[in-house]
């Protein structure tokens, strides 16, 4: 049983349907069906590809499937929700992003954990800092730590009913 950290983002098609139809999915690869999530943001896009502002969280739950078993449920949670993966950093209904790994450093031509940008992306660190305030990276920096007030001010938090 290992504690993972998943991120989630979505632009297009009801976004926040999206995410919470995502969490649901997520619950089923659960122990016990239980999982945290955090507040959902808006954030704008990144990269230079012309798309609506993104909805964002992150959820924690403990699993016992491997990495790359993981991230194949992942991926398919995606599809099942009209995943297409077309233009790097395009518009998508959905993305799920394994950040963490327990604390394991994971460099496998499928799967880099911890996740390679999260700790320049606001989206990912303000979300991860709601559910795990006091988290250590395997790198040795907090999440607190990382998170600036640029950071803070790029985010939009919705309402707690999304």
């Amino acid at each position: 049983m290992i504690k993972v950290f998943i991120a989630l983002g979505a632009n297009l098609a009801s976004p926040q349907e999206q995410l919470d139809r995502a969490i649901t999915a997520l619950q089923e690869l659960a122990q016990d069906k239980q999982i945290q999530v955090s507040p959902y943001y808006r954030s704008a896009p990144m990269g230079d590809v012309p798309q609506p502002d993104y909805v964002n969280a992150v959820a924690s739950l403990y699993t016992c499937l491997e990495p790359l078993a993981l991230l194949d449920a992942l991926q398919s949670i995606e599809q099942q929700q009209g995943r297409v993966r077309d233009i790097r950093w395009g518009a998508r209904t959905l993305d799920l992003d394994l950040l963490l790994y327990g604390d394991q450093v994971i460099d496998h031509p499928r799967l880099i954990v911890p996740h390679y940008g999260m700790k320049q992306r606001s989206f990912v660190l303000v979300p991860l800092r709601d559910i795990a305030a006091d988290l250590i990276l395997p790198c040795g920096n907090s999440v607190a730590s990382l998170i600036d007030e640029k950071m803070v001010t790029e985010l939009q938090q919705l309402s707690p009913d999304h």
